[in-house]
C-alpha cells in the first residue's frame, strides 16, 4: 500500500530525515515511536503528502506521488487519505455532522449523499444523538471521534494518525486505541500511527522506531 524508498528531508542545513525505507501492506496498522525530534511528525507528513521529500521515491497505492501535479496530489489526497491530529482540528462554528461532511463537499459530493454518508459515521462511532452538537458542546473524545468519522468520509485507504490520542484522559484514549483496531477489521483500512503512547505503540501489528531521522528498528 505504501512504499518509501530512500526518503531524505532537509530544512536548509537541517537534515531530518536521512535515508528512511518504509513499506506497510493494505491492512496494517503501524505504529512510529521515538524520541522528540527524532522526525516521526516529518516522515508523517511526507507519507501523507502533506510535505515534500527533498530526495527518494514514495508510492502510495501504485501511485508515484512526485509524478502528481499540486492540483492532482490535493484530488489524490482528499479521495485517498484520512487524517487525525492530536488536537481534533474541528471548525468550531460548525456542527460535527458538517464537519465531518467537508472533505466529501470538497470531492464535489451532493449535499444529500454526504450527510447520509456522514450520519452512518457517526451512528458507528456512537455519536447519532450528538449530530448537530458543536465541538465546544462535545468532550474531548466525542470530538476526537468526530474527527476520525471526518477522517473516514471519503473511504480513505490509509488513516495517518499524529498523536491521536495525547489529548485524551486514559479511558477516552483505550476506547480510541481499539476503535482503530475495529475500522481496521470491519473496513480494512491502513494505519501509520505516531504515537508516544507505549500501549498504542505495542498494540499495533508492527513498531517503527526512529532515532536521529532514521528508521532503526
Amino acid at each position: 500500500m505504501i512504499s518509501a524508498k530512500n526518503i531524505h528531508k532537509y530544512y536548509g542545513d537541517l537534515h531530518v530525515l536521512k535515508g528512511v525505507d518504509i513499506e506497510i501492506k493494505k491492512g496494517e496498522i503501524v505504529s512510529i515511536v521515538g524520541a522528540s525530534g527524532a522526525g516521526k511528525t516529518t516522515l508523517l507528513q511526507i507519507l501523507g503528502t502533506l510535505d515534500t521529500a527533498s530526495e527518494g521515491d514514495l508510492t502510495i497505492d501504485n501511485t508515484k506521488v512526485a509524478q502528481l501535479n499540486r492540483k492532482n496530489l490535493a484530488k489524490f489526497r482528499n479521495e485517498h487519505l484520512g487524517f487525525i491530529f492530536q488536537f481534533h482540528q474541528l471548525l468550531p462554528e460548525f456542527s460535527a455532522l458538517e464537519n465531518v461532511c467537508i472533505p466529501a463537499f470538497i470531492k464535489k459530493i451532493s449535499k444529500n449523499e454526504a450527510e447520509k454518508r456522514a450520519e452512518e459515521l457517526l451512528d458507528f462511532l456512537g455519536l447519532d444523538h450528538r449530530t448537530h452538537h458543536k465541538p465546544n458542546e462535545l468532550s474531548g473524545g466525542e470530538q476526537q471521534r468526530v474527527a476520525v468519522a471526518r477522517a473516514l468520509m471519503n473511504h480513505p485507504l490509509v488513516i495517518l494518525a499524529d498523536e491521536p490520542s495525547g489529548n485524551l484522559d486514559t479511558e477516552s484514549a483505550e476506547k480510541l486505541h481499539n476503535l482503530f483496531f475495529k475500522l481496521r477489521d470491519e473496513f480494512g483500512h491502513t494505519f501509520v500511527i505516531v504515537t508516544h503512547n507505549e500501549e498504542l505503540a505495542e498494540m499495533a501489528d508492527r513498531k517503527l522506531v526512529m532515532q536521529d531521522g532514521r528508521i532503526v528498528s
